[in-house]
């Protein structure tokens, strides 16, 4: 995976990096693993806004991405690497040995044609999902279970991994990609290897259309607004706003905001860093 930058034909594209498809292999999806995504428009079910800064975008379709890889001890070749317009990352089809068909998220050096496998007896490689407590120490991990069998929430945008780093008795101590330290079950599964497409983070859009095209309206300033739009709205000409904080009033940017007694504050260890 590569960026390129577009020669300067037009304003939009002085600046503009994009990411290569190189490492794709196929033009469209699989079709039993395709289903109907419909936008909402940051709307609820009485039409009214409660989302803003939310409309527009590019037709999609979901592809239904398999994050439980609970078909243990069954194995499976990846038949190709695509493009998902619903993720930063790459997906990878798999054909399992009994027929079934199923998405994972490519993580960077997995191949076309390579075979990977999941559940106890698997091997510690790239692609292979494992309980934690079989996965070595110091080992690169991704797509990490906060529950067992819930399925993978933590660690699965481009570019992204977590590191195991040690485990006290029925836990394993996991360093996240924000610097977290974290006590996760060892009965919950992770894959090895890191998430694929990781110059996701060098491209630059280049204009504000490819915004829009990604469902994205423009976001509009609080110290701009008046000030029964926001508590730092108003004021003569160009005010600073005053303490900044978000238009129901919350403190910004250093004011802690998480709750005290919040349950799952006794498994972090170190919180992130700032």
């Amino acid at each position: 995976m590569a960026v390129r930058k577009l020669k300067p034909t037009t304003p939009g594209q002085r600046h503009k990096i994009i990411g290569t498809f190189d490492t794709i292999t196929a033009s469209a999806p699989e079709k039993s693993l395709v289903v109907g995504y419909t936008k909402t428009g940051g709307r609820n079910h009485v039409g009214k806004m409660t989302m803003r800064y939310i409309g527009g975008g590019h037709k999609r379709k979901y592809r239904v991405i398999d994050f439980k890889r609970n078909k243990d001890g069954v194995p499976a070749t990846v038949k190709t690497i695509e493009y998902d317009p619903n993720r930063s990352a790459r997906i990878a089809l798999l054909f399992y040995a009994d027929g079934e068909k199923r998405y994972i998220l490519a993580p960077n050096g997995l191949q076309v044609g390579q075979t990977i496998l999941s559940g106890a007896g698997a091997a510690p490689e790239v692609g292979n999902t494992l309980f934690l407590q079989d996965i070595p120490l110091g080992t690169v991990i991704h797509n990490i279970e906060l529950r067992p069998g819930q399925g993978a929430a933590m660690v699965r945008s481009a570019g992204a991994f977590a590191q195991l780093t040690s485990r006290e008795d029925k836990y394993a101590i996991i360093k996240l990609p924000s610097g977290e330290l974290r006590k996760v079950l060892c009965t919950c599964k992770a894959t090895i290897g890191s998430v694929g497409n990781s110059d996701h983070a060098l491209e630059k859009s280049g204009k504000a259309g490819r915004s829009r095209w990604l469902g994205r309206r423009p976001r509009v300033r609080g110290v701009v607004m008046n000030p029964v739009d926001h508590p730092m709205g108003g004021g003569e000409g160009r005010a600073s706003g005053g303490h900044p904080r978000s238009r129901k009033g919350l403190l910004a940017k250093g004011y802690k905001t998480r709750a005290p007694k919040k349950q799952s504050s006794q498994y972090i260890i170190e919180r992130r860093k700032k």
